[in-house]
């Protein structure tokens, strides 16, 4: 449980990078172009928005959620949404502010925009769990392949284990490792 905990840092992350990514593009434009970017924010929201949506309904696919597991999805797909809102509200904000910080404001708000990060994985890792309490045998053998690859995004069951080596006849009896 804890590998699958442990692998969710890594794809949230890269994803919150994702999604967040045009909020620090706005930083370098200046004040005398407020409606142009009062507009960008707007298209940016809510390509940030179609994006957890649409990540929502890939995992949705790729796990194969049953009406039974509809109530723990349904919580972690709201997580989901809660926490990219709030990042995504965050980052807009610290872009706001962050042409009148000094440094040492700079270091605080970037400070918690960290904490809401962790704060926000604690959060899905719980409704992860909560998820992963209600998967199938073979849903879970799934969920901890994408999680596992840190691909979440595509999930691909196309590897085939190694071919094990021939044995020689000087080996030890017992199996080497991996």
């Amino acid at each position: 449980m804890k590998n699958v905990i442990r692998h969710l840092a890594v794809p949230a992350m890269l994803a919150l990078a994702t999604l967040t990514a045009p909020v620090w593009a706005q930083q370098a434009a200046t004040a005398s172009d407020a409606p142009a970017k009062a507009s960008a924010a707007t298209h940016h929201a809510q390509k940030r928005a179609d994006a957890v949506e649409q990540r929502i309904s890939d995992l949705h696919a790729q796990l194969k959620i049953t009406d039974q597991q509809s109530k723990a999805w349904d919580a972690f797909a709201q997580t989901m949404r809660d926490n990219a809102k709030k990042a995504a509200d965050a980052f807009r904000d610290r872009a706001q502010k962050l042409p009148s910080m000094n440094a040492d404001e700079a270091m605080k708000s970037y400070a918690a925009l960290t904490q809401l990060h962790a704060e926000n994985m604690q959060k899905l890792s719980a409704a992860m769990s909560d998820l992963y309490a209600v998967l199938s045998s073979d849903q879970k053998q799934i969920a901890d392949e994408m999680y596992r690859n840190g691909d979440t995004r595509k999930h691909k069951m196309t590897h085939k284990p190694k071919p094990a080596a021939p044995a020689s006849s000087t080996s030890s009896a017992t199996p080497a490792s991996h």
